[in-house]
């Protein structure tokens, strides 16, 4: 087992966001979160990569215990996000956002593989390595902060809102993508509101609603479940 949540809770102020939730992650897999907007996602994102301290639980990591643990030294051991609404450095290249995310390396010659291999999945960002990240379209965005994600050599990768913003057509390569960076061995932790294209794709998914998790099963479970095609699926 990768990741695994025991029975964590999180609070903003006085407002509990996420009640003892509990998941796991497995070497190897596309895990996906399903749930309508504030549900607690990108909540539980943001435990996992330590942007928001727990009150309550525990974050094991690759058998270490991770719950104090400042959010640069997760980066360190193998945890690296795409955040919600991309972050790209808007000043800067193409290259020099990727270069960012290798910043806690320092051997030259296995960044510039890294690099080879973010352009080799995404060839827009080499077509596009001197223009600023700002002037990017939102899709070429996304790539780009997928691919500075990527940079660390994440052992567990956590994608938040990939789709976001997306016409069709760059959702379904977005997604095709995913799947391709899980197949040559990252493991991912995918918060995603388009259920559809993420219980396709997901070896297992959870479903949270306000900060509670309500079910769980394989991608192809869910994405037959009558109560959750009703909410999440647009059918009935």
């Amino acid at each position: 087992m990768l990741l695994e949540l025991q029975e964590i809770s999180l609070s903003y102020g006085r407002i509990q966001a996420l009640h003892e939730i509990s998941l796991t992650v497995d070497q190897g897999e596309i895990v996906a979160l399903i749930g309508a907007n504030g549900a607690g996602k990108s909540t539980t994102m943001r435990a996992v990569s330590g942007l928001r301290p727990v009150s309550h639980g525990k974050i094991i990591f690759d058998g270490q215990d991770i719950t104090k643990l400042r959010a640069d030294l997760r980066v360190v051991r193998g945890v690296s996000q795409s955040p919600e609404g991309r972050g790209i450095f808007p000043g800067m290249t193409v290259r020099d956002n990727l270069e960012m995310g290798a910043y806690t390396r320092r051997n030259r010659v296995e960044i510039n593989k890294d690099l080879d291999r973010a352009f080799s999945l995404f060839p827009r960002l080499k077509e596009r390595e001197r223009q600023m990240g700002g002037t990017m379209s939102g899709g070429e965005q996304q790539m780009l902060a997928v691919g500075r994600a990527l940079m660390s050599r994440p052992k567990l990768l956590l994608l938040d809102e990939p789709s976001m913003g997306l016409a069709p057509m760059l959702i379904q390569q977005i997604f095709d993508i995913i799947v391709e960076i899980n197949q040559q061995g990252t493991t991912i932790l995918l918060v995603e509101q388009n259920a559809q294209q993420a219980l396709s794709r997901a070896h297992r998914a959870y479903v949270l609603e306000t900060g509670r998790i309500v079910k769980s099963g394989t991608g192809s479970e869910l994405l037959s479940d009558p109560s959750v095609k009703d909410a999440y699926l647009g059918v009935a």
